[in-house]
């Protein structure tokens, strides 16, 4: 069963292995600099984002590994696909995150990058610590159980 999509989000790039592979503990939106090629590519939805992690890069923060290809119709003015991508935030959120990177071992994810209802991208960002094999290994054993659950209860009436 497929969630369902919110209002006024238009989903462009996902990244669904970053809650297996992290604990999410918080979330939180930020903007994103683009340029108009990248804006018209994102607009056909082919990013990915299933590597990108977001980092400091001197006092800003900065969206690293994220794939958004070169749009056909732009010839030479083109952008690189996986340039460093600098996201729009306050500074006491700015200020948080590294914090939260350097002190304390959590990683910023991009989960989502998407179109608001003004039509301008953004980047779901969750503040995570990395899962151990084991905890991945049980995460998997409670999605099975749940969905073998929903089916029996389904089953019985």
């Amino acid at each position: 069963m497929a969630p369902k999509p919110e209002p006024g989000r238009r989903v462009v790039a996902d990244n669904r292995a970053a809650r297996y592979h992290y604990t999410i503990e918080d979330t939180l939106e930020a903007g994103i600099a683009l340029t108009g090629t990248e804006v018209k590519s994102l607009r056909g939805g082919k990013a990915t984002i299933g590597e990108a992690y977001a980092g400091p890069s001197g006092s800003d923060l900065m969206l690293f590994n994220a794939y958004i290809p070169e749009y056909l119709e732009a010839n030479r003015f083109n952008h690189d696909t996986k340039r460093p991508r600098r996201l729009l935030l306050h500074r006491r959120q700015i200020n948080k995150l590294i914090g939260a990177t350097q002190r304390q071992g959590y990683t910023v994810v991009p989960l989502k990058i998407y179109f608001n209802d003004k039509g301008r991208a953004k980047v779901e960002l969750g503040l995570g610590k990395g899962k151990q094999a084991h905890d991945k290994r049980e995460a998997v054993k409670e999605r099975d159980w749940q969905r073998d659950r929903a089916r029996l209860m389904r089953d019985r009436g």
